[in-house]
């Protein structure tokens, strides 16, 4: 019996961990004023016919922090990647100097670093809504076991301090984000 138990709080383990991970990768997403090559990493590129993502045709690097750099492994892709770049709604204006696409990362204003913290309140919501779930179906699963009523209150406790453990994680990467994001 008690394996059954123990299957289903590792379960419901992996799915916190998974929406801690999902968190974290949306995190890398909100750009907190410096440049960063992962706020590409949703463009896709037009590239002989289908939609590629724009590090599989192209390198992209940051020589500082308010320049990203975008050398295409083929110059004739240049005019492809500015334009997949400006239809990407990120709101960065590429160049070309014939070589590669250079973009300038310009500073946050305060009015865009309040709508990112209002983004990164919402992605921590969703794992927080995922956490819960997870909470809920390891219950219902403990509810169908055939285990005394000690039993499962003491598991029901042990999801419950998971549970309540990936709260309060989601709470400090939040807290650190929103850090990260309202610094000038």
């Amino acid at each position: 019996m008690n394996e059954e138990v123990e299957f289903i709080l590792d379960s419901t383990k992996e799915n916190m961990d998974g929406a801690m991970a999902h968190l974290e990768k949306e995190f890398v997403k909100i750009r907190a004023g410096k440049a960063s090559p992962a706020m590409l990493s949703s463009v896709m590129v037009e590239y002989y016919g289908s939609q590629t993502p724009l590090s599989q045709v192209s390198n992209i690097n940051t020589p500082d922090a308010r320049t990203i750099s975008v050398q295409p492994w083929e110059k004739t892709m240049i005019p492809e990647i500015e334009k997949a770049i400006i239809n990407s709604n990120l709101g960065f204006n590429p160049m070309n100097n014939g070589e590669s696409v250079i973009i300038n990362v310009p500073p946050l204003t305060e009015e865009r670093r309040k709508e990112l913290v209002k983004q990164a309140k919402a992605e921590a919501e969703d794992a927080r809504v995922s956490v819960r779930s997870a909470r809920q179906d390891a219950n219902k699963e403990l509810k169908k076991l055939d285990i005394s009523e000690d039993r499962l209150a003491n598991a029901e406790i042990d999801v419950q301090e998971l549970t309540d453990d990936y709260i309060k994680k989601i709470e400090e990467v939040l807290t650190v984000k929103e850090a990260e994001i309202m610094k000038v």
